[in-house]
C-alpha cells in the first residue's frame, strides 16, 4: 500500500507491514525503473536510509527496476524500542524478499548488509539471482576499534536506552561535528564530497524518535551478522546458489580491508572482484563508477 513517507531516490513510496514478535512494525521502501528487479540494501549506520542509493538506483534504473529499502529500526521505517539482534534482520529479509518479489532478484548490499544477504545465500531455496557485495563488514565500528569487550557494550546499550542519560548520549554522538569526523575516517574518501548539505541530510535522520535504539546496537556490535572472521569466511565457500561480486574501496580502512582481501584471495567460490575509489561508503561516493562496473554483469546474467 502507499506509504506516506516523502522518496529518497525519486521512486514509489511504499509500506511493507510486518511483525516481529507479534508487534507490528512498518517499513518503508521505494521503487523506481521497469524491468528485472534489483534490491538495493544500505549499509547498518547511525545515519542508514535507502536514500544512501539514490545515485546508484538512478543508474540502474535506466534498465531495470531498482527497489531500495530502510532497514527496520532506521530510514524511514518504523523505530521501536527493540533489543535489536541479528535474528531480527535474518527474519525481516527473508519475510520482505518472500512478500516483495515473485523471483529470484538481483541483490546489491552495502557494509553489514552483506553477512544477512550471504547467510539467505547458503541456503537451498536461496531467492537470489546474483549477489554484489559492495564494502562488505561484518564487525561493528566499536569491537573494530577497540577489540572485543562484550560486558562494556552490553552497559552502553544499556545507558543507551534510559530516558534522559540514552538521549544525552545518543545527541553527542550525531553531532554534525561528530557526523563530519566519522565521514571523514571511515565512509567517505574525499572530503569534499562531505558537502554541508549532505551532513544536514544525515544529522536529520538521526533525529528521528526512537533513532538511538537500533543504532546503538550497530555501533556495539550487536547487529554483527556473525560472531567471528570464521564464521564469516565460511559464507564464501561452496556451494552457493548465485554468483558473487564482490567491490572493495582503494580506500578502505586498514582493518576492514584485510579482511577483504582475504575473501578476495581466498573464497572457494570464483568471485568476481572489482577495486574502485572509495571507502565503506563508496556506493554513495562513488555510484556512477559502481553501476558502470556492475552493468556490464548483470546484462550478461539476463542475456
Amino acid at each position: 500500500m502507499q506509504a506516506h513517507a516523502s522518496p529518497m531516490i525519486g521512486g514509489i513510496v511504499r509500506e511493507f507491514l510486518w511483525h516481529w514478535q507479534k508487534q507490528p512494525v512498518t517499513v518503508s521502501y521505494e521503487i523506481l525503473g521497469e524491468g528485472k528487479p534489483i534490491l538495493l540494501l544500505p549499509a547498518f549506520s547511525s545515519v542508514s536510509t535507502r536514500g544512501e542509493m539514490r545515485r546508484l538506483a538512478e543508474q540502474l534504473a535506466e534498465g531495470f527496476q531498482v527497489v531500495a529499502v530502510d532497514w527496520v529500526g532506521f530510514g524511514q521505517s518504523s523505530r521501536p524500542a527493540f533489543r535489536y539482534t541479528p535474528a531480527i534482520y535474518h527474519a525481516f529479509l527473508k519475510d520482505f524478499v518472500r512478500g516483495v518479489f515473485g523471483e529470484p532478484v538481483v541483490v546489491v548490499a552495502a557494509g553489514h548488509a552483506a553477512g544477512y544477504v550471504m547467510q539467505l545465500a547458503q541456503k537451498s531455496n536461496s531467492p537470489w539471482a546474483w549477489i554484489v557485495l559492495v564494502a562488505p563488514t561484518w564487525r561493528g565500528p566499536l569491537p573494530t576499534a577497540m577489540g572485543e569487550h562484550r560486558w562494556f557494550y552490553n552497559f552502553l546499550r544499556f545507558l543507551i536506552r534510559l530516558p534522559l542519560i540514552g538521549q544525552f548520549l545518543y545527541l553527542l554522538n550525531t553531532t554534525p561535528a561528530f557526523l563530519r569526523w566519522m565521514y571523514g575516517r571511515h565512509v567517505f574518501a574525499d572530503p569534499a564530497h562531505m558537502t554541508p548539505a549532505l551532513l544536514t541530510e544525515k544529522w536529520r535522520t538521526t533525529q528521528r524518535r526512537g533513532g538511538r535504539f537500533a543504532s546503538a546496537a550497530f555501533v556495539t556490535g550487536a547487529l554483527d551478522p556473525v560472531k567471528d572472521r570464521r564464521q564469516f569466511f565460511d559464507y564464501f565457500q561452496p556451494p552457493l546458489s548465485a554468483p558473487v561480486m564482490l567491490v572493495i574501496g582503494e580506500q578502505t580502512p586498514i582493518k576492514s580491508l584485510e579482511e577483504m582481501e582475504i575473501v578476495a584471495h581466498f573464497s572457494g567460490i570464483g568471485l568476481q572482484i572489482l577495486r574502485l575509489p572509495g571507502s565503506l561508503g563508496l556506493h554513495e561516493e562513488y555510484a556512477e563508477p559502481l553501476a558502470a562496473g556492475i552493468l556490464p554483469f548483470l546484462q550478461k546474467y539476463w542475456s
